[in-house]
């Protein structure tokens, strides 16, 4: 099963966040619905307010790295604290296996983060006065585990991340990538359903933010969270997303996979952000399939979600074409003429 069909986890539904001494005035009752429907977000920007997220809606599948992005100012981190409530919405509904956050009462909330959800943001927030194995610990003796417990699973998490020989380290004795490290760690330690990330690479130089991203895939992969990740790095997005969902001045301009985002961009908007990227390191084998009932069975495999990139070498040894493999079953096969296809097609649209 796709991701994008496993059950909804997370779910937006027209949320604003609108900045000024009487946001209200434009909703019924906080409902989402403006209560003038000509209203659009400019005419809300004149009137002496603000709208730092504008009618935003999506859904977030259970296991789905789910990426927003946009240039500064778009609204994509004013969103995850809306999701999150550090921000309170003006209007609308976010709502977390069927229940309405917003309607939290102040005590559901803080069990709601503390047994529920992992922050990590850019700025790591480490306690400079606790070792790394302390500051792992920290969120579980906020709860009441006992020492010997919280101990435990901090140790734990610390081999998770790969951070063994550090744990009586102190925050100032550590690199930016290991800082990171106990900052995912210390998130983790409370076994969250949801994971919101926050830029949380940004910070770090090139080859050390490569690296960890490498390393936040190595856990998906182990741990199969749901996350809301939020960068304006198209290429991190690239790497790391399900799906994304880019925005502008407060709204979601577009929603889908990487690959749909880079070969049908909804405007000159998304396309400046995907117009450098290589079309061979979106275009999956899965989307390119061709003989889709034959036996294709004594082909070497590769997983439909591989990238032309990546299979494309291995066609010298197997000018027949390769098994396209999806959730262990092959769906088809993917050949050299239907790559050649694919992206004459592409260029030819470019061309257009």
């Amino acid at each position: 099963m796709a991701k994008t069909e496993n059950p909804v986890k997370l779910s937006c539904r027209n949320v604003w966040k609108v900045y000024g001494e009487n946001p209200g005035q434009f909703f019924q009752s906080g409902s989402g619905q403006l209560d003038d429907p000509a209203a659009t977000y400019k005419q809300i920007n004149s009137n002496n307010h603000i709208g730092a997220a504008c009618n935003v809606s999506f859904d977030v599948h259970q296991g789905e790295i789910f990426i927003i992005m946009g240039l500064s100012g778009s609204g994509k981190s004013t969103m995850v604290r809306c999701i999150s409530r550090l921000v309170e919405p003006t209007a609308g509904e976010v709502i977390f296996d069927g229940q309405d956050l917003l309607k939290f009462s102040d005590e559901e909330l803080i069990e709601f983060r503390r047994h529920k959800m992992g922050m990590v943001f850019q700025n790591f927030g480490l306690l400079p006065h606790l070792t790394v194995l302390e500051n792992i610990a920290f969120p579980l003796k906020i709860q009441g585990i006992s020492e010997e417990k919280r101990l435990a699973r901090a140790r734990e998490v610390i081999d998770l991340v790969d951070l063994n020989g550090r744990e009586n380290s102190f925050p100032r004795q550590l690199s930016g990538g290991q800082q990171q490290r106990v900052g995912i760690a210390r998130s983790l330690a409370v076994e969250p359903e949801i994971w919101f990330l926050d830029e949380p690479f940004s910070a770090l130089d090139p080859l050390i933010r490569r690296q960890m991203q490498d390393e936040f895939l190595r856990l998906q992969k182990m741990l199969h969270k749901t996350i809301v990740f939020i960068t304006h790095d198209f290429l991190e997005a690239l790497r790391l997303a399900d799906r994304i969902a880019i925005m502008k001045d407060g709204q979601v301009v577009q929603i889908g996979t990487p690959a749909e985002l880079v070969l049908s961009p909804a405007d000159d908007y998304v396309m400046e952000f995907t117009q450098d990227v290589p079309r061979v390191r979106v275009i999956t084998a899965g989307e390119i399939v061709i003989d889709e009932d034959a036996d294709n069975s004594g082909l070497p495999k590769v997983d439909a979600l591989s990238n032309l990139e990546q299979i494309m070498p291995m066609f010298g040894d197997h000018p027949d074409g390769l098994a396209v493999e999806e959730n262990g079953e092959i769906i088809g096969r993917v050949t050299p003429q239907a790559v050649v296809n694919a992206l004459a097609s592409e260029s030819t649209s470019n061309v257009a």
